[in-house]
This record gives structure tokens, C-alpha cells and sequence, in this order.
């Protein structure tokens, strides 16, 4: 079972705190880029995969969704996501994504934030998540880059010049990586670039496009914190269809 590090308290709490919690999707710098790698929503099923709060399950709807259901593991932010959803047309339900299963071509958009780098195989959902698809239909999500996952100790180097970089270590040594952000043990996978993709090819799916996402010098100037994102990808974007017969 994947680790539901959402549900201890103190993680939690410090979730809350994140302008991606308090602004929703307005509050994720790289939210435009992955707007404009989305299809039209109007009348489509779609499915969010680690939804927390509901930001996405709302905008889609919002946008003429015929009906959106939202999947997270965690009670907690169902919960919160139920508080802060009126109206109708979203399911919530909690799941654990690595056992998912879905019913054959029910769905026309499958979408997830920075949620299945938690997942310990990658394989099974996208396979599960091809053969949900409609023929047509598009996978669009944003996970960790494996460029941050990858040092077993993250952190910044400086040099005597006072030059910083981020180490690359461990790149081709895949699996577990710990570290302590809000909690202590919070578990996340690191898996090669090359191992995301080749396992969305194996399942099925036709590669769109991906994006090594980073801040443009706008986004910098209105938050100066992601001029470290400036310096190496943090998080990666993909969109991915299942093939027309």
C-alpha cells in the first residue's frame, strides 16, 4: 500500500501552508503550462488522480465536465476537499492508486499533480489508466523530475566562490529516497526519465509532449524562492494519449 504520509497531523498542517493549498491552482507556478496541454474538458469524464483538496476536480468541472471523480488515499484531504466543493457533478473517493482499478473505456481525461512519484510500480496504473481511456483520450500529469529525486541527500552545494549547485547522484540507482518535509519518513520513488516513459510506451500510450518545467524571469521577479527551480527541473509535465483503432 502506498504511504498515506497525508493523514499525520503534523504533515498535514504543513500542507496547508503551501500557496499550492491556500491559492489552488493559481498557486502552481507551472498551472499555465499545464492548462495549455490539457484538451477541452466540456462534456468529458475525468478522472484526478490524487486530488487533494479538489482544486482540479473544480476547475474541471467549472469547465463543463459531465462528470469528474476525484481518487486520493488520503481521508484527510477528502475530507477538506469535500468541505470546500458546493454543487454537484464530483464523486470523491479514497483509493490507493498502485491497486486502482477502472472500469474499460470510461473515461476521456485521466489527470494527476505531483502525486505518482509516491507510487512504488508505476506500470500497473498506466496500464489500468490505458485501458479506462476512451481511444482518444488523453493522460496529462506532473510528477517530481528524477534530476531532484535522484541524491539520496538533497540539498545545494556551494563552493568556495560561493557558487551553488544541486548534486546529481545516484541517477541510475532507482527506488526509495526518504526525506523529512513537514514530516519525518515521508517516502518517495525515484525512477530514471527514461523509465517514466518507457513505462507509458509499454502500457500502451503515445507521448504528446513533456516538459522539464522551470520559472520564467516574470515568475521569478513576483517570487524570488523559485529561482531555484531556475537552476535544475523540479518537476516534470507530461500529456500522453491512448491511440484511435
Amino acid at each position: 500500500m502506498t504511504q498515506n504520509i497525508y493523514d499525520d497531523p503534523a504533515f498535514f498542517a504543513g500542507y496547508a501552508t503551501l500557496d499550492r493549498s491556500i491559492k489552488g491552482l493559481d498557486g502552481a507556478p507551472e498551472w499555465a503550462k499545464v492548462k495549455s496541454m490539457l484538451p477541452p474538458l466540456a462534456g468529458k469524464q475525468v478522472l484526478d488522480l490524487g486530488c487533494g483538496y479538489g482544486w482540479f476536480c473544480r476547475y474541471a468541472r467549472d469547465a463543463g465536465a459531465e462528470k469528474v471523480i476525484g481518487l486520493d488515499v488520503s481521508s484527510l484531504m477528502l475530507a477538506k476537499a469535500h468541505e470546500m466543493t458546493d454543487g454537484t457533478g464530483i464523486e470523491y473517493r479514497q483509493e490507493d492508486l498502485s491497486t486502482l482499478r477502472l472500469p474499460a473505456e470510461s473515461i476521456d481525461v485521466a489527470y494527476s499533480s505531483l502525486a505518482l512519484h509516491y507510487l512504488e510500480d508505476i506500470q500497473p496504473l498506466f496500464t489500468t489508466l490505458n485501458q479506462a481511456l476512451v481511444p482518444g483520450g488523453k493522460l496529462v500529469f506532473t510528477a517530481e523530475h528524477p534530476v531532484y529525486t535522484a541524491p539520496l541527500q538533497q540539498g545545494w552545494l556551494q563552493d568556495r566562490a560561493g557558487q551553488r549547485s544541486w548534486p546529481v547522484n545516484h541517477y541510475q540507482q532507482e527506488g526509495e529516497r526518504i526525506s523529512n518535509w513537514f514530516a519525518e519518513g515521508v517516502k518517495k520513488q525515484h525512477r530514471k526519465l527514461a523509465t517514466w516513459i518507457n513505462a507509458l510506451i509499454e502500457s500502451g500510450f503515445i507521448i504528446e509532449k513533456l516538459d522539464e518545467w522551470g520559472p520564467d524571469e516574470e515568475q521569478i521577479a513576483r517570487n524570488p524562492g523559485l529561482a531555484e527551480e531556475a537552476e535544475r527541473p523540479m518537476i516534470f509535465l507530461l500529456s500522453a494519449s491512448k491511440p484511435q483503432p
